[in-house]
C-alpha cells in the first residue's frame, strides 16, 4: 500500500514514528577480558531502561580474569653472548640480520604503497595490489560531521506548513481531518471572510526564492484555506500561488518574507544507487527533523488513481509520478513536500510517498525528482498552466481476456480508443484500434504504462512507439505535444460535474462499443 504522506496521525492520538536509520554509531573501546554481550535476535525488544539484563555475559564460561584485568608483558632486548672457546658466529649473524632487514624494508615499501594507494583512493575507487594484482574496491570510512554539516547547511532552507479549513470543509473532505489532522492545541484561525478556520493539516516545504517563494506538494495544501509557514524560526502568513494536482507539486508564497535562505539545487538525473541522502523536514508535526540514509533505487514510476487518491484524503485526482527516487531515508507523513538531499547539501527531490502497511515508515519512501518537479514549479510561479508532455490518444489496457473476447492480435500492450486532432499521434499516423506495445524498445503491458512513459518526456521530445495497426506491426516516429488545452479543459469539466475525466472513465469494453457506433455512423 502506498501512502501519501502530507499530515500526521488522526488528531489526539499519540503518533509512534518508527527509528531513524542513519545515525552514526559511538564506537566504543575493545575490552579484551569483556565477555560478549548477547546479541538479540533481529524484532525482538530492547530491555527497558533500569532493566538489568540477563544474557551469557553473567555466566563465567571459561577461565576469564575479572573485568578491567589487564596482564602485562615486560619486552626485554635479546642478547647474543659468544661463549669462550666456540668459534664466533657473528659473521653470520650479521648476514642473516642484514637480510631480514632488506626484506623488512621491501615489505615495509611495498605495504606503504598500498596503504598510501587505499588513502588516495576516492568513493569507491578500485585499487590494485601491487603484489598479487587484485583489485579492490575502496568505499571511505563515513564522516561523521557529514550529517551535521549537511544539516546546518540545508535547515533554514526548510519549512513548516500549518494549513487550516473550516471545521464543516474538514468534515466534508472524505476524511481528511481524521486522516491527517493534527491536534496540538493551535488555535483558530481566521479566513477572509472572516470565518474560523482550524488547522487541520501539516506537512513541509523547501525555500526556492528569497521572497518566500516554497515548493511543498499538492496534496500537502489539498482543501485548505489558509496556510502559516515556519522558515528558520519565523512565522509568515503564505498563499497559494497555484498546484498541479497530476503531478502533485504546488506553490506557496509566505508574505512579506524578504532574505530567505535558498536551497541549493542539485541535478536528480545524475543520481547513483548507494549513495548518502537525507530527508529533511516536519514528520508527524516535529519541525526540523532530519534523517539520513542512501538511494535504494531510480526511476520508479507510479500512477495513484482516483479510487486511492480518495483512500488517501484526496480530491480524486489521478496523480502521476514518473522516475521516483527510492530511499531508506525516513520518511513519515508530515515529511510530504520536504526536501531530499545529497551529501554536498543539494536538493535532489521532494519527499511524497511512503510504502507501509502501518502508514508509517517502513524503509521504503519516494521522492518527486528535483529536475521534474522544479520545472513545475517555475511555471507555476510565472503563473502559467503547468504542463506535460501528451500523445494526443485515450487509452485502455489490453488484457489476455480481452483480446480474446474481441480478437485482439496482441494480449498485452494500450489500447487507442480516440486519437486528438492536430496530436502527435494523429500526424503520425495512429489511429483508433491500433495498440501500442513498445515505447522506445521498451515493452508496454497497460495503458498505465505508457502514460508514465510519456510523461517522463518534454514536449517537443520525438520518441519511437512500435504499434501493432490491423495485424502488422511497425515503429512510428511520434513528436509529443503538452497538454495545456486538455488541462484547462478538464479543469472546466471538473469545475461544472466535479468528475475527474483523466482516462474518461471508460472500460476498453465501453472504448470497444463507443468506436463500434462511430463506424457504423460514419459508414
Amino acid at each position: 500500500m502506498t501512502d501519501m504522506n502530507g499530515t500526521p496521525t488522526p488528531g489526539g492520538s499519540t503518533p509512534n514514528p518508527g527509528g531513524q536509520p542513519g545515525q552514526p554509531a559511538n564506537p566504543q573501546p575493545l575490552q579484551p577480558t569483556q565477555p560478549a554481550a548477547a546479541v538479540p535476535p533481529q524484532g525482538a525488544y530492547q530491555a527497558h531502561p533500569g532493566h538489568e539484563a540477563h544474557g551469557a555475559a553473567q555466566h563465567g564460561y571459561g577461565a576469564q580474569p575479572p573485568y578491567g584485568t589487564q596482564q602485562t608483558y615486560e619486552a626485554e632486548p635479546v642478547s647474543v653472548h659468544p661463549q669462550h672457546g666456540q668459534k664466533s658466529s657473528g659473521g653470520k649473524t650479521f648476514l642473516i640480520a642484514f637480510a631480514g632487514a632488506l626484506v623488512a624494508c621491501v615489505l615495509a615499501f611495498g605495504i606503504w604503497g598500498v596503504t598510501n594507494a587505499i588513502g588516495s583512493a576516492g568513493k569507491g575507487d578500485v585499487v590494485t595490489n601491487p603484489t598479487t594484482g587484485q583489485q579492490t574496491v575502496i568505499a571511505p570510512n563515513d564522516d561523521p560531521t557529514l550529517a551535521e554539516t549537511v544539516s546546518a547547511k540545508c535547515l533554514p532552507s526548510v519549512v513548516a506548513i500549518d494549513v487550516y479549513a473550516a471545521p464543516q470543509q474538514q468534515g466534508g473532505m472524505g476524511g481528511l481531518e481524521e486522516l491527517f489532522g493534527y491536534n496540538y492545541g493551535y488555535g483558530p484561525e481566521q479566513g477572509t471572510d472572516g470565518q474560523e478556520l482550524q488547522m487541520y493539516s501539516q506537512g513541509s516545504g523547501v525555500v526556492l526564492t528569497e521572497d518566500g517563494y516554497i515548493i511543498t506538494n499538492n496534496h500537502v495544501v489539498e482543501g485548505g484555506q489558509a496556510y502559516k509557514v515556519t522558515v528558520a524560526g519565523n512565522t509568515y502568513d503564505a498563499e497559494l500561488v497555484g498546484t498541479d494536482p497530476s503531478s502533485d507539486v504546488a506553490v506557496l508564497k509566505a508574505k512579506d518574507a524578504k532574505g530567505l535562505t535558498v536551497m541549493e539545487v542539485g541535478d536528480s538525473d545524475n543520481l547513483t544507487i548507494g549513495e548518502w541522502v537525507m530527508t529533511l523536514g516536519s514528520p508527524f508535526g516535529l519541525e526540523q527533523s532530519v534523517a539520513t540514509g542512501i538511494v535504494s533505487a531510480t526511476s520508479r514510476s507510479q500512477i495513484m488513481d482516483a479510487q486511492e487518491s480518495m483512500q488517501s484524503g484526496g480530491t480524486g485526482e489521478v496523480t502521476i509520478y514518473p522516475n521516483m527516487i527510492q530511499t531508506d531515508a525516513a520518511i513519515n507523513p508530515g515529511n510530504s513536500g520536504g526536501a531530499l538531499v545529497d551529501a554536498e547539501g543539494k536538493l535532489i527531490g521532494i519527499n511524497t510517498l511512503i510504502t507501509s502497511y502501518s502508514g508509517n515508515y517502513s524503509g521504503v519512501g519516494f521522492a518527486i525528482p528535483v529536475n521534474y518537479a522544479i520545472n513545475l514549479a517555475q511555471q507555476i510561479i510565472a503563473g502559467e498552466t503547468p504542463t506535460h508532455a501528451q500523445l494526443g490518444v485515450s487509452l485502455s489496457t489490453v488484457s489476455a481476456q480481452s483480446a480474446q473476447r474481441y480478437g485482439l492480435a496482441v494480449d498485452a500492450g494500450a489500447y487507442v480508443a480516440g486519437v486528438s486532432e492536430g496530436s502527435g499521434a494523429a500526424a503520425a499516423g495512429i489511429v483508433p484500434g491500433d495498440i501500442i506495445t513498445a515505447f522506445d524498445g521498451q515493452p508496454v503491458e497497460s495503458a498505465s504504462d505508457l502514460m508514465l512513459d510519456v510523461r517522463t518526456k518534454n514536449p517537443g521530445d520525438t520518441v519511437t512507439l512500435t504499434v501493432n495497426s490491423a495485424g502488422q506491426t511497425k515503429d512510428v516516429q511520434v513528436t509529443l505535444g503538452d497538454d495545456a488545452a486538455s488541462q484547462q479543459a478538464k479543469t472546466e469539466q471538473q469545475s461544472l460535474d466535479g468528475r475527474d475525466g483523466a482516462m474518461g472513465g471508460m472500460s476498453l469494453e465501453d472504448m470497444l462499443r463507443l468506436y463500434d457506433q462511430q463506424q457504423r455512423e460514419a459508414a
